[in-house]
């Protein structure tokens, strides 16, 4: 007579074991999920080279001047004196209507701010400046209240014919993106062509700019005369 052989399967002491395993890692990866989303940690602010920090300086004394820096060409004898402002002959050139600046520089201005140094980070990529920000939530509300809130946003910017081009690409909470109707119907549509014809901030913005490029990194936009 042959011996009735075992049926194939688990048995309930290890269906029991399996269920608690997935138990267990379900409750992991949620907390992790929680904590990377709630509980975020601030950005590192962005600190520039001593040669990085040099250039950013000649930039801004530049835009403020409305031209090159003259205490940096000037003889000592003739460069003015602590506290003391000195006229000089107006004029324009299109190297002072250039604006250039990096990723990095914009970020460690932001970071200069202590209030925005760990919460705000530009990013730049070919036509796309992309924005994240880290967003306190006051302590009273319910159940998000004490945590960080995670906002990115993204937008083209571009030129194409003879005007610039603003393009909102979306918005996204805690890694969700919110429906367009949620932003006002904005998502993907040329914010200068709806607007600009307009008397207001996109019509300024679009005849005042002569050129727009952003790259890997960088930004450069050319105003007009």
């Amino acid at each position: 007579m042959e011996t009735p052989r075992k049926q194939a399967g688990l048995s309930t002491p290890q269906v029991i074991g399996l269920v608690i395993a997935a138990m267990l890692l379900t409750m992991v990866v949620t907390l992790l999920v929680v904590r990377s989303w709630l509980f975020a940690k601030p950005f590192e602010p962005v600190v520039l080279a001593p040669a990085e920090a040099q250039r950013l300086e000649q930039k801004l004394a530049r835009f403020e001047q409305g031209s090159d820096p003259g205490p940096m060409h000037q003889p000592e004898a003739e460069r003015p004196g602590v506290g003391e402002l000195r006229a000089e002959p107006y004029t324009e050139d299109d190297l002072a209507r250039e604006i250039m600046l990096t990723e990095r520089e914009i970020n460690a201005m932001i970071a200069r701010n202590t209030d925005l140094a760990r919460k705000v980070a530009v990013g730049f990529t070919t036509d796309l400046i992309s924005l994240h920000l880290l967003i306190p939530m006051d302590p009273d509300l319910p159940f998000v209240g004490g945590k960080t809130l995670r906002v990115r946003a993204g937008a083209t910017l571009a030129f194409r014919g003879d005007r610039p081009v603003f393009i909102l690409r979306g918005v996204s909470v805690m890694g969700i993106p919110l429906p367009n109707a949620w932003i006002g119907g904005l998502k993907n549509i040329d914010l200068v062509e709806v607007f600009g014809a307009e008397p207001g901030f996109w019509q300024g913005f679009a005849d005042g700019v002569a050129a727009v490029e952003v790259g890997e990194g960088s930004l450069r936009i050319q105003l007009r005369e």
